[in-house]
């Protein structure tokens, strides 16, 4: 009789480990995320560039989303916009490694070159990540989801060969490299 508790116990964990982690769907009365913390735009503004950013929760249609406008400029050595969630993973009882990756809801407004950029307890400089382009994300497309597995961030100004879910820091949603005037509203963000 024990093999079999033991079994099913090692199965119940198994699927639990298949389920989504709700990062962000935007209800809280405070602002706050679905795991602690604030969503908190900036711009390539903090080195040297001059592009523009309005980020915030609005209401939409009966329900919050995150909107990020911006316009996005190459000028100076600029070209981006963000919005970014700091993580404690050991604080907070996230464990990304026992994910697969990132899913979005959201939808494009105005603009193109929308990325999921993530940084982790071993990217030291602030311009280090790992990004991954928002496959399909058009503008006027409406409201879409899109699955980003690990596997598909690639390291950016890091000496860090991959992503090691496990050491998550961050999670920001980025216009960047295509100057221009951009849109988008986040619905839904979490691990799958």
């Amino acid at each position: 009789m024990k093999p079999l508790i033991a079994l099913l116990s090692l199965s119940a964990g198994a699927l639990w480990s298949y389920k989504s982690l709700v990062i962000d769907d935007f209800t809280s009365a405070d602002g706050s995320s679905q795991v602690g913390g604030y969503w908190q735009g900036f711009t390539d503004r903090v080195m040297g560039g001059r592009s523009d950013i309005q980020a915030g929760i609005i209401e939409l249609d009966g329900r919050r989303v995150l909107r990020m406008e911006g316009d996005v400029t190459l000028e100076n050595n600029g070209g981006f916009v963000q919005v970014r969630l700091p993580l404690d993973s050991g604080r907070n009882g996230i464990s990304p490694e026992n994910y697969r990756g990132i899913r979005i809801r959201y939808s494009v407004n105005r603009g193109s070159g929308f990325y999921v950029h993530l940084r982790t307890t071993g990217n030291r400089l602030p311009w280090a990540y790992f990004g991954a382009l928002i496959p399909d994300a058009q503008a006027g497309a409406g409201e879409q989801v899109a699955e980003i597995p690990w596997e598909a961030f690639k390291g950016e100004m890091t000496a860090l060969k991959r992503l090691r879910p496990a050491n998550l820091s961050s999670i920001a949603v980025v216009a960047a490299y295509e100057p221009g005037r951009v849109s988008i509203d986040v619905f839904h963000i979490e691990l799958y």
